[in-house]
């Protein structure tokens, strides 16, 4: 029996963004960019090399780009229901996979309490029940390796598995740009209430210890449709470069298994670019230009043909003052208030996170250069609605006027009162105003109601969502309020 895995993708760069001149965002994405892949050395084929799998599958850029036309507004609302991942198309998806599957046979998967690539899933369930006991020792590691469990508190501890992710995590194919994850943003993602220290685990090199291998999980309450159950998200997946042919990553996921089924928890959810056995959902990456020029500069954007710059600009501009009346950020006297409206929000999805109170406020609560969150109050003092974006910037490597690309990500947004389009809108001149070069969204929850209004330009890249050692039904893209940090 195994804990349930969330491992977490963050596709930042998943391929260039191209404007045409007649107001139609065209996009071309890598169908598979190694920044959409945290899993990509578990799904090799037989004999395949690390070297391979490290890059998920990616095309060059040159003969991978697809031109995915955005109609504007002025196209009218022909295709609104396709902003969004129906069950049908997932379907299509796994049915393109499975002549690979067969061939690859899912080495690792195939061990683990996960559904089959081409099974039908009907019920909801455990796979697997709980276990009675569980393996005390560590599993094996090649040999010149141990285990270490990571101090998140230590400074020190903590510079390590920074420099670890910073060098070895994920960035995309051509070393363009690389996530840039703050020491912060690391505490606020693995020290939620309820954490387990042993669920930081690293791997060290015996004869100097120094950090090659990390692995994390945090406790989470995950809704599948009308039940909820006690899982842990899996986070920060990351093995050397060099360590990489020694298949530590099945190793490292093992052990994090065992740790966590130590503490009496055997389900999870995980998300991956790449299509495993077997996805739950599949929802679609979408990409809002702030700074469109500073965008083509560092190769992120590209100019279609036909535009300029300065139509570019032009098409992409925002006002520079909010509308919406009694938006302000959230306080900590708002969180009651706030939790109970989110709580009450999310009960609509098929799959979602119920926060407690202490763990809302824990990743909702503003810190700068991580977290904003949002609230409107109307004239009695009751909060009506929220937003909120996280941060998680990328080096950019190799140019010579910028060193960072500062993205937001679309976290979770609550409307009851306000109009989606109105607040989101007011999001993104926010995001502005703060420096932001990107805002990213998935087409998950209520989001397809503004991405085409406000100009969000759709990637080819999927995100897959997978729950282990639980099966459901398939969820169309509307139907997921998980968001993953």
């Amino acid at each position: 029996m195994k804990f349930s895995l969330t491992i977490i993708d963050k596709p930042t760069f998943p391929g260039s963004i191209s404007y045409s001149l007649s107001l139609m965002m065209e996009e071309k994405m890598p169908e598979q960019n190694g920044l959409e892949s945290k899993l990509r050395d578990l799904s090799l084929e037989p004999g395949q090399s690390q070297t391979a799998a490290a890059k998920g599958g990616a095309k060059k850029k040159k003969r991978n780009r697809k031109k995915n036309p955005v109609k504007s507004e002025e196209q009218g609302d022909s295709n609104k229901e396709d902003v969004s991942m129906k069950a049908a198309e997932i379907t299509e998806i796994l049915k393109s996979h499975q002549d690979e599957a067969m061939k690859n046979k899912w080495k690792f998967w195939n061990t683990q309490p996960v559904p089959k690539i081409d099974e039908k899933v009907a019920e909801i369930g455990k796979i697997e029940e709980d276990k009675d006991k569980v393996k005390a020792d560590c599993y094996s590691l090649p040999t010149g390796f141990e285990w270490d469990t990571l101090d998140l508190a230590n400074d020190a501890q903590l510079k390590e598995v920074y420099e670890l992710l910073t060098e070895n995590y994920v960035e995309d194919e051509d070393n363009m740009f690389r996530f840039d994850y703050s020491a912060g943003f690391l505490k606020w993602a693995l020290q939620p209430p309820g954490y387990f220290r042993e669920w930081h685990c690293g791997v060290r090199v015996s004869k100097n210890k120094k950090l090659t291998g990390f692995i994390s999980a945090v406790p989470a309450s995950i809704k599948v449709y009308g039940e909820v159950i006690k899982m842990v998200e899996i986070n920060f997946l990351c093995v050397h470069k060099k360590l990489r042919a020694k298949r530590v990553t099945p190793v490292l996921i093992k052990e994090i298994t065992r740790r966590v089924n130590q503490k009496g928890v055997f389900q999870a959810v995980y998300t991956a670019g790449v299509v495993l056995p077997k996805p739950i959902a599949t929802c679609r990456y979408y990409h809002r230009s702030l700074n469109p020029k500073k965008l083509v500069d560092v190769q992120f954007s590209h100019i279609g043909r036909n535009q300029t710059m300065q139509r570019l600009i032009k098409l992409m501009k925002l006002p520079t003052d909010t509308v919406t009346k009694g938006l302000r950020p959230m306080e900590r006297e708002d969180v009651p208030q706030c939790h109970k409206l989110y709580v009450d929000y999310v009960q609509k999805f098929n799959l979602a996170q119920i926060f407690s109170e202490d763990e809302f406020e824990h990743f909702f609560i503003p810190r700068e250069g991580i977290i904003q969150s949002y609230v409107v109050e109307d004239e009695s003092g009751t909060i009506t609605d929220m937003s909120s974006f996280f941060s998680l910037p990328s080096s950019i490597m190799h140019h010579p006027d910028y060193n960072t690309l500062y993205a937001a990500y679309s976290y979770y947004t609550v409307h009851t009162k306000t109009d989606i389009v109105t607040l989101m809108k007011d999001l993104l001149i926010i995001a502005k105003q703060q420096g932001y070069d990107v805002f990213n969204a998935l087409d998950l929850m209520d989001n397809h109601q503004f991405l085409k209004e406000l100009k969000f330009g759709m990637g080819d890249g999927n995100l897959n969502y997978y729950l282990y050692n639980y099966r459901c039904p398939l969820i169309d893209s509307k139907k997921v309020g998980l968001v993953l940090q």
